[in-house]
Parts: structure tokens; sequence; C-alpha cells
């Protein structure tokens, strides 16, 4: 019996450390890595998930942080390097209904600081307005160094934007109270 137990055992040890060592997950047909490195930084996946339009998958994201948590507002608040990685998975979507997105999310997001993050909106807005194609990766990642948050699209950094309260909002887009997506806040959280 006990050689039983030790078998089963090591059987099960070895199926999750096989799991465990994946170097990528498949979200919705989208090959998502298990971690990142920003700025020589490992950003290791917190969570990962499909955002719905109209019953159509618009992208697949996924959230990158330095200390994994199910916390949003500890991730919100956290002065720390992290990244949303996103995936364009439709050629419905074009750089004008992302950009008209992220409107809608920043002012659930941002509250009464709306006003005073317009401009680094409208500054994120022009990081997005090439054409958008199926397939393309954005990166949205936060260096609490310089406390600015750096916008990549297809490996090709397109320039970024100062602030931490800049940073609080933009995650607060998936993670805050009043997220554009539920579902979607509760996969990026590991849920």
């Amino acid at each position: 019996m006990k050689k039983i137990l030790l078998l089963l055992t090591v059987l099960l040890s070895l199926q999750f450390s096989t799991v465990s060592a994946q170097t990528q997950i498949d979200v919705n047909g989208v090959t998502v890595p298990r971690k990142i490195e920003f700025q020589g930084k490992p950003l290791q996946l917190n969570g990962a998930g499909g955002r719905s339009k109209m019953w159509l998958e618009v992208y697949v994201q996924a959230l990158y942080l330095s200390q994994l948590t199910q916390d949003p507002q500890f991730i919100i608040d956290s002065d720390t390097e992290m990244a949303v990685r996103i995936e364009i998975t439709s050629s419905m979507v074009s750089s004008n209904k992302l950009t008209k997105a992220m409107n809608t999310g920043f002012e659930k997001s941002a509250g009464a600081n709306l006003e005073q993050l317009r401009p680094r909106i409208e500054q994120l807005k022009s990081y997005l307005s090439d054409a958008i194609t199926e397939k393309d990766v954005f990166i949205l990642a936060y260096n609490p160094l310089d406390q600015n948050v750096y916008v990549s699209k297809n490996e090709v950094l397109k320039g970024k934007i100062p602030g931490f309260d800049f940073k609080k909002a933009l995650f607060g887009i998936w993670l805050s109270d009043k997220p554009v997506d539920e579902t979607l806040k509760k996969h990026l959280l590991g849920q």
C-alpha cells in the first residue's frame, strides 16, 4: 500500500511540475507567455482572459506583476513594476474603437481626476492611433522608478506617459470597482 501511495505521489508531483514549467498558456486560442521582461525585470502572469463585445471576442488580455495577488485595489495602488498585454483577436477592432473603449474605461476608473488626466489620455490615444490588425500585441507597462507608463505595439516603443495617477486610472479600467468587464477582471486576478 505504501508503495502505491508513493508511486501516486511521484506521478502527481511530476504532472504538477510539468504544468508549472510551461512557459506559456493558451487563452481562447492565443498563446500567452507566463513571464515577460520589462526593463530587465521579470514579471509573472497573474491572470489572463478574453474581452468580448456583442458575442465577439475582440482581444485577449494578460496582467503581469512583480508580486502576484488577487487583490485588485492592491494592484491599482501598488507603485511596483506591472504590465498588461493585449493581443487583438478580431479584425473588427480599429484604433478608433479601441481609443473609444479606453475613453469609456477612463471615465469609469478616473472619477474626479478625469479632467486632470485628459491630456495624458489623449497622449495614450495618439500612441494607439496607427492601423490595428488582428494579432497586434500592445504592452502597457509601468515603471515605478520614473513613474511612467510605457506603451509598445508589436515590441516597438510608441512612447511613455508620466504619472502614478495615470497608472492607477489605467489599471483601474480593468480592475476598479467599475471595470469595463467584470468577467475579464476576475480572469486577470486569476480567479
